[in-house]
């Protein structure tokens, strides 16, 4: 009997030992894209070729890294993971707003023509919760989208059919980046709060005439919670390898505009505070120290080069906004 129960312990150590070594291999986060993979083979540039390609190559990157979409997994070890899934749900995030402004600005020439017949259903189909298992799977459904977002690509590149389009337009690009702002900017927010800090209210400053429909406190003390630090942290590390594969994308289909409106130096700044948020975390855990104490606090290290990426952003925008 006593031997039963060494083996019993024997067995679930060595269990536990296999579903350790196999989530930390589930664990290694996917490289950024290069400009090589977002451009065709060959022949003449495709304008808005390397903006799909890299929605399609992030997406296919998420669904086939190790381990697959871990997210809506309901069996050890990936039930057990956390860190992982944050980071595809940051990209996802991401990736949901790029589709979104594909269907309703990249892919229309004003506001009163039609929407590409692909975009609108390879959008609503990334929309589908990411933890959905069953019928349908989360993975099936986005896969679905790859195939619609290549249909698209496709037809963009073929002269052949002049029913789909993709407008490199500083107006266009700008409605992308104030979406990019809102992210950044409650990313930066959510990092900072792993401190807890306390904050003034400022929802209606700019604006003596706004209004809200109940009245808010002057303050709040905000503190994200020591169980979500880590999930905060990698979600907004998903997120941020998105955007960097993105804004790589963004810099060849808009290189005229950005050209015209000197704006190259603003993105290139983005993408290198966005490859700051990818350097390697040498620590097992995320640490949470406070602001000046003797340990670190990964979360205000990534939340500084959030702040700075999102301030060029800004930059860049109110370039594109001038005449």
């Amino acid at each position: 009997m006593q031997m039963t129960w060494k083996k019993l312990l024997g067995l679930a150590a060595l269990l536990l030992l296999c579903f350790y070594i196999i989530s930390v291999w589930w664990s290694v986060e996917p490289d950024a894209l290069t400009p090589q993979q977002l451009v065709q083979d060959e022949g003449k540039p495709i304008v808005g070729y390397a903006t799909t390609s890299s929605l399609i190559v992030t997406l296919e990157t998420l669904l086939d890294k190790q381990g697959g979409w871990l997210s809506n997994d309901v069996i050890p070890p990936s039930l057990m993971m956390d860190n992982m899934p944050a980071f595809e749900f940051g990209a996802l995030e991401q990736a949901r707003d790029l589709a979104l402004i594909m269907r309703n600005e990249f892919s229309r020439s004003q506001s009163q023509s039609t929407a590409d017949k692909d975009l609108p259903a390879a959008q609503a189909k990334l929309n589908i919760d990411h933890t959905s298992w069953l019928v349908p799977s989360a993975e099936s459904e986005y896969r679905e989208a790859i195939k619609l977002l290549k249909l698209y690509r496709a037809r963009i590149s073929d002269i052949n059919h002049p029913d789909a389009q993709f407008y490199a337009r500083a107006d266009n690009l700008n409605e992308w980046l104030k979406e990019v702002q809102k992210r950044l900017g409650s990313m930066s927010q959510r990092l900072s709060a792993s401190v807890g800090q306390e904050r003034l209210n400022t929802d209606l400053s700019g604006d003596s005439a706004a209004r809200q429909s109940t009245p808010g406190m002057a303050s709040s003390q905000i503190k994200t919670s020591w169980w979500q630090i880590d999930d905060v942290f990698y979600e907004s590390r998903g997120a941020s390898w998105a955007l960097l594969n993105f804004m790589r994308a963004i810099e060849i289909d808009f290189a005229e505009v950005l050209k015209k409106k000197n704006a190259e130096v603003s993105l290139r700044q983005i993408i290198r505070e966005l490859e700051a948020t990818q350097q390697t975390v040498w620590s097992p855990i995320i640490l949470n120290g406070s602001g000046f104490g003797f340990v670190a606090n990964h979360s205000l290290v990534m939340a500084n080069y959030v702040s700075r990426a999102n301030a060029a952003v800004i930059d860049l925008t109110n370039l594109l906004s001038q005449g």
